[in-house]
C-alpha cells in the first residue's frame, strides 16, 4: 500500500514570526518517504510558509482521500483567535488582526483527518503557541484533540517573547533518529526525539502530546462491589532481548532509542532518584560499547556509579564497583586523547571513593594522567 507523507511548516513572515518553521523541512525531505510512512512506497507533499489556508486545505483534503496511510508532519505557531477562541496554525500572511481570514484554524485538521479510518493517520507536531493558547492548554489539554482516529504525537513550547524565533528541535530529533538508521516504534521514536529535543533547547516549560495509554484498573481499586473480577493487564514484553538482538545486528541508532523511550518511562514513572531509571542508564552504556563508542559508555557508567551513590548503595556495593569498574575499562579504549582527559577528573574522583577490587587501578589512572 502507498503512503503518504505531508511536510507542513508555517508561520507568519517578519516580526510576527516565533519558529524558524521551515528549517527543519530539509532534514525530513532528506529521510526516504517510505521511511517517513512505514510503508514499502510513499509520495511526499511539502508545503513550505503557504499563504492561503484555504490551499492548505485543499492539499490535506486531497492528501486525506488517499486510502494508504497519512503521515503529517506539522511545524509551526498557533495562535488563539479571541472571538471564538479556537487554535489557529499561523500561516505566512497572519498577523494579529487577520488571524482568522490568513491562519489555518485548527478544528479544520480535525474535520479532514478524523474521519479517516482508525490506525490510518498519524500526525507528528512540533509547535510554538502564543500566551493564550499556552493557557489554554493548561486549563483544557484537549484542545488539539483531532478526533479518534488520528494518532497525535507532539510537542508544544511557549512562544519567546523576545530574541530569536525558536526552532523546532523535536522533529528535527525525528528526521535524525531515521537518517541514523533507527527504525523504532512511533512511541520510542516520540520520546527519544522529546529527549534530544529538550536537551538541545532547553525550554522552561514544553508540553508533550501522545495517544493516552490504555491503564488497567481493579475493580477493587476504584472502589467498585461488582463480584466480576477485573481482567488482568497484559503482560508487557520484556524489551531488553530486541534491544540487544538490534545493536548485535548493527541496528545501534535503533537499541540506543529504544533504551532511551524506556529510560524516559522509568524517569516518570520512578524518578531521577530510582534504581529503575539507572537501570536504564546503564543499558544505554553498555549499547554505546556495543556501537563502538568508549567514550560515551565512560560517561555513562560513570553517571551510573554517581548516581547509586547518589542513593545510599555503598561503595563496595557489586553494582557500583561494576560502574566504575567498566567506565575504567571503556575510558582506557578511547583513542581521543582530549576526551579522555576530559573524563578522566571524573573517573579519578569515583576511583577515590570506589576503589575496586583492582590492586593499583588508582595509580594507574593517576600516571596515564600525568
Amino acid at each position: 500500500m502507498v503512503g503518504t507523507a505531508v511536510l507542513l511548516a508555517a508561520a507568519p513572515a517578519g516580526r510576527g514570526r516565533v519558529m524558524d518553521a521551515a528549517s527543519v523541512l530539509p532534514a525530513l525531505a532528506a529521510v526516504p518517504p517510505a521511511v517517513l510512512t512505514g510503508t514499502a512506497t510513499a509520495t511526499v507533499v511539502e508545503l513550505a510558509d503557504p499563504l492561503d489556508p484555504q490551499t492548505v486545505l485543499t492539499r490535506l483534503r486531497a492528501a486525506a482521500a488517499s486510502p494508504g496511510p497519512l503521515v503529517l508532519f506539522l511545524a509551526g505557531q498557533l495562535h488563539l483567535d479571541k472571538r471564538q477562541y479556537l487554535p489557529h496554525l499561523a500561516l505566512a500572511r497572519t498577523t494579529a488582526a487577520t488571524l482568522r481570514y490568513t491562519a489555518l484554524p485548527w478544528h479544520w485538521l480535525a474535520g479532514e483527518l478524523g474521519g479517516r479510518p482508525p490506525g490510518t493517520t498519524t500526525v507528528v507536531a512540533d509547535l510554538a503557541a502564543d500566551s493564550d493558547v499556552w493557557q489554554r492548554l493548561a486549563a483544557a489539554p484537549d484542545l488539539l484533540h483531532l478526533g479518534q482516529g488520528p494518532l497525535l504525537y507532539g510537542r508544544v513550547v511557549p512562544a519567546p517573547r523576545r530574541g530569536e524565533p525558536t526552532t523546532p528541535e523535536y522533529l528535527r530529533a525525528w528526521a535524525e533518529l531515521w537518517r541514523s538508521g533507527a527504525r523504532p516504534p512511533v512511541p520510542a521514536l516520540h520520546e527519544e526525539a522529546a529527549i534530544r529535543a529538550a536537551a538541545r533547547a532547553n525550554p522552561l516549560e514544553s508540553l508533550l502530546l501522545a495517544p493516552a495509554r490504555p491503564v488497567a484498573v481493579g475493580a477493587a481499586s476504584m472502589g467498585s462491589t461488582s463480584s466480576a473480577a477485573a481482567p488482568a493487564p497484559a503482560p508487557i514484553p520484556d524489551p531488553h532481548p530486541a534491544i540487544l538482538a538490534a545493536a548485535r545486528a548493527g541496528r545501534h541508532g535503533e537499541a540506543a532509542a529504544v533504551a532511551a523511550a524506556w529510560e524516559h518511562e522509568a524517569l516518570r514513572r520512578h524518578g531521577p532518584r530510582s534504581v529503575e531509571a539507572v537501570h536504564w542508564t546503564e543499558v544505554r552504556a553498555d549499547l554505546a560499547r556495543l556501537a563502538g563508542d568508549p567514550a560515551r559508555s565512560c560517561e555513562l557508567w560513570l553517571a551510573a556509579a554517581e548516581f547509586r551513590l547518589a542513593l545510599a548503595q555503598p561503595a563496595d556495593a557489586p553494582d557500583v564497583e561494576g560502574a566504575v569498574d567498566r567506565a575504567h575499562h571503556q575510558w582506557e579504549r578511547i583513542a581521543d586523547p582530549a576526551r579522555a582527559r576530559t573524563l578522566g577528573p571524573t573517573l579519578i574522583a569515583l576511583r577515590e571513593r570506589v576503589p575496586g577490587r583492582r590492586p593499583g587501578a588508582l595509580a594507574a589512572l593517576h600516571r596515564r594522567m600525568g
